[in-house]
């Protein structure tokens, strides 16, 4: 059965979206705001999200981004906002499908089934244990022996990279276009230099670092 998480802050939109999804066989889970709904999500692992971008804590936007951080599960928006410019924001943010309150409830159903269709195998994980150390992609949080260590913008943007290809060579081209961009493809001092930073956090002992590893010459491997 396909599972369905839906987050949207209207009770009747909810409990409409319930009834016609469990009528057709869809297993619903339901979040009232955007941190219930990131937390729903790295728990049940659905197969479709559902997520409206006017919620009371977070905008959709940063849910949808929070969710990528870890997961390719096909996203589709349910929003009032119906100006392009918002639409590309969530476009990019990594949304697969926009619908525009008010909408045919036949319409969204066919686009979810168009979703569920394109979704791949779920292997993502929510995060990344290390033994010492936990990356909590789905938090966007890191761990060293329970306790949370305090990352800068760019220093966690790096260490997702590497733990969303957990145990892969990543090269240097890549991480450096992933973090800051196509247009710093050779700038590979940046990565000496954000590298040392996460060993002094996150390494027992930085200059022999268990965990990131250097491949001479190609790239960077988390282990």
């Amino acid at each position: 059965m396909t599972s369905v998480l839906v987050v949207d802050d209207e009770p009747g939109l909810l409990r409409a979206l319930r009834i016609n999804l469990v009528a057709r066989d869809y297993v619903v889970h339901t979040a009232t705001d955007g941190r219930e709904g990131l937390r729903a999500a790295a728990q049940h692992r659905p197969d479709v999200v559902i997520v409206d971008l006017g919620l009371p804590d977070l905008d959709g936007a940063d849910v949808i981004r929070g969710i990528r951080g870890w997961s390719a599960v096909p996203i589709i928006v349910l929003s009032a906002r119906d100006q392009e410019a918002q639409k590309v924001v969530a476009l990019d943010a990594g949304a697969d499908d926009y619908v525009t309150k008010p909408f045919g409830m036949e319409e969204l159903l066919a686009r979810l089934r168009a979703a569920a269709r394109r979704a791949g195998p779920a292997h993502d994980e929510p995060q990344v244990d290390l033994g010492d150390v936990v990356v909590d992609l789905a938090a966007k949080q890191v761990r060293r022996d329970g306790a949370e260590v305090r990352l800068t913008p760019t220093e966690w943007q790096l260490l997702e990279v590497l733990a969303r290809n957990h145990g892969k060579l990543v090269t240097q081209r890549q991480l450096l276009q992933d973090v800051w961009g196509p247009g710093y493809g050779t700038e590979t001092h940046y990565l000496r230099v954000f590298m040392a930073q996460l060993r002094r956090k996150l390494e027992i002992e930085p200059s022999r670092p268990n965990h990131l590893i250097t491949e001479p010459g190609a790239g960077y491997r988390l282990v």
